[in-house]
This record gives structure tokens, sequence and C-alpha cells, in this order.
């Protein structure tokens, strides 16, 4: 089944929109959840950005693929070349490729991944159900 790209388009939005409210504003979230929530988001993200991209992707492939991509974005922390730190040092470096490799980020990012293949699978399960019978 093809995702359409408007919907996915509008899920990256939305999902950075609230990832970007979770660092601003993290005192409407519990304290015990730190800035994991933004990490779960960044993840999710990736993995909604995925889906536009690649509509026809199954899901677990996506999924996958999302958990590979922000596991190398954490493991790229290690990295510390002089042009890196530089992109880094900016607002939306940081936003994108972090400063301080942690495994807590990736069981968050994790987290956030799983849940878009839970609404997705759980949506293509509906519609499959919920079609109406061939005539």
């Amino acid at each position: 089944m093809k995702r359409n790209p408007f919907i996915y388009a509008a899920a990256v939005l939305a999902v950075m929109v609230l990832g970007l409210l979770s660092r601003r504003f993290p005192d409407f979230l519990p304290a015990a959840l730190g800035k994991y929530p933004g990490d779960a988001l960044w993840a999710l993200m990736i993995f909604c950005g995925l889906g536009f991209l690649r509509p026809k992707l199954p899901t677990t492939f996506t999924a996958i693929t999302a958990l590979a991509f922000a596991c190398a974005v954490e493991f790229l922390k290690f990295y510390q070349s002089p042009w890196l730190e530089s992109v880094r040092a900016t607002l939306p470096g940081r936003l994108m490729l972090g400063s301080v490799f942690s495994w807590k980020n990736i069981a968050a990012y994790a987290i956030g991944i799983f849940f878009g293949w839970a609404v997705e699978t759980g949506i293509k399960k509906c519609l499959i159900r919920c079609r109406p019978p061939r005539q």
C-alpha cells in the first residue's frame, strides 16, 4: 500500500513543530522525561520523512532504515572534526546532529520510530478491514 505524500509531508512538519515545542517549553512535560521526548520526536520525523521520500517502502523496512539512520547520526557524535564541530555549533546543526553521545538517545529514537511503525501498521490494518468488498 502506497503512502500519501501529502499526509507524510504534513506529518513531518507537525512532528517537527512538536519536537521544537518540547524543547522550548519543557515544563509542559513531566520532568522525569527530560529531553527525550524531543529525541523520540526527531526519530519519528525521520520515519515520516522516509515515508514521504519513499512512499512504496514497506513499513518495517522504513522503520529499520529510520532507526539505522538515527543511530548513525548518534554514533557520528564520536567523530570530532573541526568542520563538523562548526556545524554542531549552529542551532540547526545542534538540532539535526546533537552534540553528546548517549545510549538513552538511541532508546528514545527506538520509541519514536516504534510509535510511527505502530500507528502506520494499525492504520493500514484498519483500512484493509474497513475496505468494502470488491464486486
